[in-house]
């Protein structure tokens, strides 16, 4: 069968588009559009109101059969089956049935959530064809510790299930990329479940003797302060890239406390200063959510003194969509034109920010 694999999302949902043509291409030939193919897979992203509406029309457009893998297969499954009711859903935390999807499409295979809780893939353990010979990316854990009031993505990923320390080590072994990237949903979190940290895994990546550099993904600043000074110390070796995801979301202590983040700003600001001390350099990443429920002029202009004090390397915005099934989407919502403005207001902001730099 000639299929062809779309992707939307985050470094992760390109990770499991890897792993899904590493799957397929054992038994079929994957080609690069609709046109060309017998059957297509879409690969989904939920995080946001706009993006799954765009991958909801592109779902509709399609001719050929269609898989739908991914969160929208697992948080959304009622709009997928509204919307193309012939589509075959493959659960985000199932991948490796891919393939039994193929075998039984015409009994139309849906996701078993009691099996898929059950059976949590290694993903790492997959077969996988590299979108760049490059960069390795390698999932080091999925779901999360946390309940945010905004997120819809624990809904489809779950609670955390990390990948053991053995898998990762032997997976950069055998790699021959120049680029290895650990991403999940919180690297900061990693081996909570299975009594290791993200620290003792970074220790062990360093001692191979191959010539890499690592990227370590976002992690919440929770986790990221339980261990600090030992993170700082690791981060010292030359293998890592000094670069790191620390999303802020809020400079609002109050408004972090609605989102359920487990930190204040002032966390936040010491980890940024903290690592900023040991490594001048470093890229810093962040995220920013504008427009979050009951958010007051004076607690949005608090996001942007931090954005000022920290001068990010990269910000990621994101105007607050209220996403189903979530706390967030239950409380009460500011107008549409109130997010917009403030969502063009922060975008000059930090426009002028990294002027100054």
């Amino acid at each position: 069968m000639k299929i062809c694999i779309e992707n939307y999302g985050c470094t992760a949902n390109k990770n499991n588009a890897e792993i899904i043509a590493g799957i397929l291409s054992k038994k079929h030939k994957l080609v690069d559009s609709e046109e060309k193919s017998d059957l297509v897979v879409v690969n989904t992203c939920v995080v946001k109101g706009p993006t799954e509406n765009k991958i909801a029309k592109r779902i509709c457009d399609i001719k050929k059969p269609v898989i739908v893998s991914g969160c929208m297969a697992d948080a959304r499954k009622e709009l997928v089956n509204k919307l193309r009711p012939d589509a075959v859903l493959v659960s985000v935390k199932g991948i490796n049935d891919i393939n039994k999807a193929l075998k039984n499409f015409d009994n139309k295979t849906k996701i078993n959530k009691k099996k898929n809780a059950e059976k949590r893939e290694i993903k790492i353990r997959l077969p996988k064809i590299n979108n760049d010979e490059n960069i390795e990316i390698l999932q080091i854990c999925e779901g999360c510790l946390g309940k945010c009031t905004y997120c819809i993505t624990k809904i489809a990923k779950g609670e955390l299930f990390s990948c053991p320390e053995k898998d990762i080590v032997n997976a950069i072994k055998k790699s021959n990329a120049k680029e290895i990237w650990l991403t999940s949903q919180d690297c900061g979190a990693y081996g909570k479940d299975i009594g290791t940290n993200l620290v003792s895994l970074l220790k062990k990546i360093v001692k191979i003797k191959k010539d890499f550099k690592l990227r370590i993904g976002m992690m919440n600043p929770d986790f990221a302060r339980e261990m600090l000074d030992d993170l700082i110390e690791v981060y010292k070796n030359d293998k890592i890239r000094k670069f790191i995801h620390l999303p802020l979301q809020s400079g609002s202590n109050e408004i972090l406390k609605k989102m359920n983040r487990k930190y204040s700003a002032d966390d936040f600001l010491l980890i940024v200063k903290q690592f900023r001390q040991s490594f001048p350099g470093i890229h810093l990443k962040t995220d920013v959510i504008v427009g979050f429920p009951t958010e007051t002029e004076e607690q949005f202009e608090d996001t942007l003194k931090i954005i000022r004090e920290i001068k990010p390397g990269s910000l990621n915005i994101s105007r607050f969509w209220p996403r189903p099934k979530t706390e967030a989407k239950k409380m009460k919502q500011l107008p549409d034109t109130v997010i917009m403005e403030r969502s063009k207001r922060i975008k000059e902001f930090y426009g002028k920010v990294k002027a100054e730099v």
